[in-house]
């Protein structure tokens, strides 16, 4: 299927966009998860991964030159990094051919100037596809699932495999694994040999598990983490993904936390993104009485509430 995108309104800009079109065509394909364009508040890109680019590149004081995204999808969050980063130099993998190949005709045609930016792409396993290319980037960007896959049922199977992550044969410290985040602790640990001098991994995570959980994920991976910004967002397809969460819950993992919509948008309608790291852990300690269970969240859910969860975008750094 196609999407058209009005870029200034999907990514909240004040003029039109300088790098990309004014209106993207995007084709997604059958195992590429499909961007919310009509529902910005559940979108990663446009509700949690744009707001951050646009700090980063404030932060910088100057476009960054390269950029590279894990688990692209359709490469709306490509397209996004070049127009909000400045990148002109992009790399990106997801897990199967077609996808990949899809998402790099989406960034190539939607392009303003056609030769603006060199791409580096392939499939496969998280950065490895991208071994071959320049190797080093200023920014890495992964939005990778957490829910595993049932024991009988292979990713191809799914019709959105960004929900979910197959077994892995790596060896994943015990924490993480309760926590949910293998393929997180698994992609900070290869960014390592991909990060450019001053570079920086920034992970978004529903904020499902602790604060500190989030921390210790980037320490047990070798790096020094923080949290780059603190938001929400109501929970997309609530009824596959809380109930995969609970069905977790009650095979041991975690306990995870969700929260009414209603709480969520109460505690964070003052807070800006600039200052939300900072006042991140203020924020989750204000949340604690509102929080819900995976299973509490899915009956709340099936009564008809809308339930939401906290994002962190986490930022991890060579020590």
């Amino acid at each position: 299927m196609s999407i058209l995108v009005d870029v200034k309104k999907y990514l909240a800009l004040e003029e039109s966009p300088k790098r990309i079109q004014d209106y993207l065509s995007v084709a997604v394909t059958d195992h590429a998860y499909l961007p919310k364009t009509e529902e910005i508040s559940c979108d990663w890109v446009a509700y949690i991964a744009a707001p951050a680019f646009k700090l980063i590149r404030e932060n910088a004081g100057h476009d960054l030159e390269s950029f590279a995204s894990i688990g692209t999808g359709s490469g709306i969050d490509v397209l996004t990094g070049i127009e909000l980063l400045g990148a002109s130099r992009v790399g990106f993998t997801d897990l199967l051919k077609s996808v990949v190949n899809a998402a790099a005709e989406n960034i190539q045609k939607n392009l303003k100037s056609a030769n603006s930016v060199k791409l580096e792409y392939g499939a496969g396993d998280l950065l490895q596809p991208l071994e071959n290319g320049d190797r080093r980037y200023d920014v890495i960007y992964e939005n990778l699932p957490n829910v595993p896959l049932a024991d009988n049922i292979k990713i191809e199977d799914k019709r959105n495999s960004g929900h979910y992550l197959e077994k892995r044969v790596e060896v994943i410290p015990e924490f993480v694994h309760e926590q949910m985040l293998d393929l997180h602790y698994l992609a900070l640990k290869q960014a390592q040999d991909y990060l450019a001098e001053k570079g920086a991994v920034y992970s978004t995570l529903g904020g499902r598990v602790p604060l500190r959980a989030l921390i210790k994920l980037g320490e047990l991976a070798g790096l020094s983490s923080e949290i780059f910004t603190y938001s929400w967002k109501v929970q997309a397809e609530p009824e596959d993904v809380i109930s995969g969460y609970a069905a977790q819950e009650k095979a041991g993992l975690g306990p995870f936390h969700f929260y009414r919509a209603s709480d969520l948008q109460k505690v964070f309608a003052n807070v800006s993104v600039k200052e939300s790291g900072k006042k991140a852990f203020e924020i989750e300690k204000s949340l604690e009485s509102s929080k819900l269970s995976a299973e509490e969240a899915y009956e709340a859910f099936q009564k008809g509430e809308v339930i939401g969860h906290t994002v962190a975008v986490l930022k991890s750094s060579k020590k």
